[in-house]
Order: structure tokens, then sequence, then C-alpha cells
């Protein structure tokens, strides 16, 4: 889908941006990229809808250069969200979100029905929000319509450049929720950067850890955690041995169904006993978002990758306190 073979950026100052990126990204793949600052995450991103020029090197989309696309056709069929959402405010919602599907014409009960679509898939009535200003809206709803917007002429990419970064922790995590959810549903091809290992863990079919411009690693989150390929990835991704994967107790961390049976928010088909060890639990997670636990064969709630990664940071941190006290 995606192809990049010996790209390179380099700033008429002699600043080297990117070096020598090879990688392939597969249709309807949700890839992150992540590194710490000045590692080339946005540059690498830009590059593929020609925001930035490459300086050497090809990228391919469905194996035609970018450079023999149309300006105009590559970023149509491109969506691009930013970290601050740059919606027009003497514009309505509705009109913000229309704007591609105007631009290429579409029929206005097509771009209504599109809208409206939109909308209810993110949890925003169309009744309520079409024609509302971005100031009545909050910061998480502003961004909710930056993401449908970019979804509303159906392109086939999505470019997310750390789109939740200046959220409050629980409008990011609504969010993220709602871009699994869409993804589930849709299938885009999505280039998603971020600087949270806990983001991109949530989030990630693959992970991309970028350094000083270069590729460091790629591949599945679970891939990333058990077998980082050298000491920045650990120190990155916070790995440590799995000192704690025996007493893991899955029934405490569980979120219980609700009164009458009916499951909370629950999406999942995959069901695990409760005895399942930690190793396993992280195995199924990389290709599950949420798993049903059972216990004595009746289903007692779920999990989610959201909340394995906070039972391994809290465990994590009470280990090496517990360390610090023995060496102490």
């Amino acid at each position: 889908m995606i192809k990049f073979e010996n790209v390179s950026k380099k700033y008429p100052d002699g600043t080297t941006a990117v070096t020598d990126l090879n990688m392939e990204i597969e249709q309807g793949e949700f890839f992150v990229i992540i590194g710490p600052s000045g590692s080339g995450k946005t540059t690498t991103l830009k590059m593929v809808n020609r925001l930035i020029p490459l300086s050497e090197g090809t990228i391919f989309i469905n194996d035609k250069k970018i450079s023999e696309y149309d300006i105009h056709e590559l970023r149509w069929n491109i969506g691009y969200v930013l970290q601050r959402i740059a919606l027009f405010p003497h514009m309505s919602i509705e009109e913000n979100i229309a704007i591609v599907p105007e631009l290429k014409k579409w029929e206005r009960d097509k771009i209504r029905k599109r809208v409206c679509e939109l909308l209810e898939m993110v949890g925003l009535d169309p009744n309520i929000y079409l024609h509302r200003k971005p100031k009545e809206l909050s910061g998480g709803q502003q961004q909710r319509v930056g993401v449908i917007r970019a979804l509303a002429a159906n392109p086939e990419i999505v470019l997310m450049d750390e789109p939740f970064s200046a959220l409050d922790p629980i409008s990011r995590e609504k969010l993220q929720d709602d871009i699994i959810s869409i993804q589930k549903s849709i299938q885009k091809t999505t280039i998603f950067v971020t600087h949270d290992m806990q983001e991109a863990m949530k989030l990630a079919d693959r992970i991309c850890i970028m350094k000083d411009g270069e590729v460091v690693q790629i591949g599945t989150p679970l891939e990333i955690m058990e077998n980082p390929v050298n000491q920045f990835v650990k120190d990155f991704v916070g790995h440590q041995p799995n000192r704690f994967g025996g007493d893991l107790r899955l029934e405490t961390i569980v979120q219980p169904f609700t009164e009458g049976g009916t499951p909370y928010a629950v999406t999942a088909t995959e069901v695990i006993p409760v005895s399942t060890s930690l190793h396993d639990v992280l195995k199924k997670l990389a290709f599950h978002e949420q798993l049903i636990v059972e216990k004595n064969r009746t289903q007692i709630g779920m999990i989610n990758r959201q909340m394995m990664m906070n039972y391994l940071a809290e465990h994590l941190i009470e280990d090496g306190m517990n360390r610090g006290k023995n060496h102490g």
C-alpha cells in the first residue's frame, strides 16, 4: 500500500531529518510511528502527502510514485489530522466536515448523509451539532470533528500527527477508543505519530520506533515488548523481564459485567480462562482489543489493552521500588 524506499530528508542548513528509510505499510493497517523529539516522526508522515519534499529515495502508494500523482488527487485521497485541529471558526460543523466532499463535487444529499453518519460514529448527535460553530464545542468534541473531517471524502489513507496530545486524559482515552471503533468498521490505512508508548501499544497493529532519523525497530506491540532489539528500545518501551507474570490475577483487574448480565462495552468474542498467564494474555491482546474472561465456565467480565498496560505500569513501578529497597 505505502512503501518507503531509501527515503531521506536533508534540509539546506545541513540538518538530516530522516536517513535511508525503508519500510512498507499494509492496506488497512494501523501503523504507529513513535520516538523522542527530533527522531523524524512528523517529517516521515508529511513526506507521504508531499507537505515536505523528499531529498532522496521514493515513496510509493499502490505501486505508484507519489511524485507521479497530481498533488490535488494525492491529498484528496489522504485524510490529515493535526495535533491542534484547525476548524474554520466562521463555518458550521457541517460545513467544516463537508469541505473535501464539496471540492470533489459530491451531490448535496450525499454530503449531508455522510456528515450525519460520521457525527453519529463519534457520538455527536447531528440534530444538535450540525449547525453549531467550533467555539460552541469542547476541545475533545472539536478533535472528534477533526478526525471525521479527515474521513469525510472516504480517503484510502489517513495521517494523524499527535492528534490527542493536547487533550486532557479523559478526552484522550475516549478519542483513542473512538479511533479503535472507527478502524474496526472502516479499516483505513493509517499512519499515526505519537510520543506516548501507552497510546502506541493501545492503538497499533505495528509500531515503528525511530531515533535520530532512523528506524530502530518495527513490530507488533507484543513483539516489541517481548523482544526489544537494543537498550534504547528497552528504555523507551519500559521493558522489564517478566518477573511478575506468574502472579497475574486476572480476577482483580477484570471489568465486571453490569447488572442484568449485559456486557460492559464489550465487542469481544474471544474468551479466556481467569487462570491465563500474563504472557498469553498479552499475546492475545496483540490481536484483540478486548477479551472476555471466564471463571468456572461463567463469563465474569472483560479486559482490554488499556487495562493491561495500566497493570504492567503499576507492577513495573512497584518492582522498581522493591529493588531500590533491597539495594538500600
